[in-house]
């Protein structure tokens, strides 16, 4: 695709911005001297971008974080340009207000922003952290489908008037093989059979799935046994290899926070807070940051409830007892877990069980 708008020719004192789009992508060359911006529309392919990018004389290229973003920037880094990605969920990002919004208006936007020093920011992974943090995505994908196909399986037999699976060994192969005895394949049911075929389908879509999740989760276990970092946190009673590689692969360099309460902020745990006047309310919790990380940290709260005496200790306080506020106390201790885990990263320790409980008892950390 040629350039609809040409672009002038730039200093390196300008800023690149590329509004990213599935098809076509719109650069704006701005020069924060004279505040000029000039617009080119170009193909969202690696030719076409790098073409662009060799062209131009800028100081810095900006884009927004999105699906994009990974191969563009590592584009920026081999032809040696300085790439920063913005972050799109940032409050400086938003256009609740705004009266147009274009890709053109995206793009000297995030010029602009650049510009003033108060472009929000995300740090971009090397590629490999980026492809593993794909791969436990796409695992805990394949376990919310294993849900959803078990639930397809139980409205089959519901609608039917006949008993549903019950409990993790009714979804075992012995467990199957008593389902199958009810299915029959598609091409052989007659009109008033039609749903013994539905169920031959959904079973044959059940199976696959589980091959589907043993497989991801097998090439994760290779790459969690190799990783000294996942070893540290497993040493946390409670905390499998799935949190554990998680909270790894998404925390990544732990030096890149200096506070706990950053790391919170990024796990999105920590609560909205509305101050004006004499008036400071908190909220719920912001949600920024990876929602895999904050789903995985929850449920491996209410794991470690089991496992953990530091963890159980924290919960009896945050809910007097067991008593209150649940659900607001594993969010809570999610939160700490986190922090946890990242200053065991920090500092390249593993879990110490009676320090842990000091803690909690003397501060209530």
């Amino acid at each position: 695709m040629n350039a609809m708008i040409t672009t002038t020719k730039t200093t390196a004192t300008c800023i690149l911005a590329i509004d990213l789009g599935k098809y076509k992508s719109v650069a704006c060359n701005y020069d924060p001297a004279t505040s000029e911006a000039h617009f080119t529309t170009v193909a969202t392919t690696r030719d076409e971008l790098e073409r662009l990018l060799s062209r131009v004389q800028t100081a810095v290229v900006v884009i927004e974080a999105c699906t994009l973003t990974g191969w563009v920037y590592d584009l920026c880094v081999r032809l040696g340009l300085t790439c920063k990605v913005a972050n799109t969920a940032s409050e400086a990002w938003k256009f609740k207000h705004a009266k147009r919004k274009t890709d053109k208006d995206d793009a000297l936007r995030l010029a602009q922003l650049e510009a003033l020093g108060q472009l929000p920011t995300v740090t971009v992974p090397s590629k490999e952290v980026r492809e593993w943090r794909s791969l436990i995505a796409t695992r805990a994908w394949l376990v919310g489908r294993r849900v959803a196909v078990q639930n397809r399986i139980r409205a089959i037999l519901l609608s039917q008037g006949m008993p549903v699976p019950r409990g993790q060994r009714a979804w075992g192969e012995l467990g199957l093989q008593g389902l199958d005895q009810y299915s029959r394949p598609l091409a052989d049911c007659g009109p008033e059979e039609l749903w013994r075929g539905l169920l031959a389908l959904t079973l044959t879509e059940y199976r696959q799935v589980v091959d589907l999740i043993k497989a991801t989760a097998a090439k994760l276990d290779a790459r969690a046994k190799q990783d000294e970092s996942v070893q540290i946190l497993e040493s946390i009673p409670g905390v499998g290899p799935r949190t554990a590689e998680a909270v790894t692969a998404y925390l990544g360099e732990p030096k890149r926070f200096a506070t706990g309460k950053q790391v919170s902020a990024y796990g999105g745990l920590v609560p909205r807070q509305f101050q004006s006047g004499e008036l400071d309310r908190r909220g719920r919790i912001t949600r920024r940051g990876p929602a895999l990380l904050r789903k995985v940290l929850v449920e491996c709260a209410w794991g470690m409830l089991r496992h953990n005496a530091w963890a159980r200790a924290v919960y009896q306080r945050l809910t007097h007892g067991g008593k209150t506020h649940k659900k607001q106390a594993i969010v809570a201790l999610a939160r700490k877990i986190l922090v946890r885990c990242w200053a065991m990263l920090r500092d390249r320790t593993l879990w110490r069980p009676e320090l842990a409980l000091s803690d909690a008892s003397a501060t209530g950390s």
